[in-house]
């Protein structure tokens, strides 16, 4: 008895120290979501917990700050000057990185727009100039 539960304690440590590597080299992709990319960490910081890792908030707040994707820069900064990290929560921060992935979509969507149209009447190249 005492052998096996050596075994499924090594086992164990096995399977955390794999989550841990995953948990620490994840970052977000450029094309991946906010919602998307909060799921995916917490899918990991749980299956952690149930192979007894202290997982705290503050631990899955900073590791999240620190591998958005670059869009999120100044987000993260304002955040990090602006909050007490220790006592944000993680649905805090989700819901505020969601309100400004939701201002990135709505800027874009007007800025692809304005290029649309200010490419509207330009020709192949039948302007005035004769290159000579």
């Amino acid at each position: 008895m005492n052998k096996k539960f050596e075994g499924n304690a090594r086992v164990k440590r096995c399977h955390l120290q794999a989550l841990r590597r995953e948990f620490e080299t994840f970052e977000m992709r450029s094309s991946e979501g906010v919602t998307e990319y909060f799921s995916t960490v917490m899918t990991v910081a749980n299956k952690m917990l149930l192979y007894g890792e202290d997982v705290q908030d503050v631990k899955v707040v900073e590791k999240i700050l620190r591998s958005l994707s670059e869009k999120f820069n100044y987000v993260v900064c304002f955040i990090e000057v602006s909050k007490d990290i220790d006592a944000l929560t993680i649905d805090e921060l989700q819901s505020s990185l969601i309100v400004h992935e939701q201002k990135f979509q709505r800027c874009n969507g007007e800025e692809q727009a304005l290029k649309v149209t200010s490419d509207v009447g330009r020709g192949c190249g039948h302007g005035t100039f004769k290159g000579r």
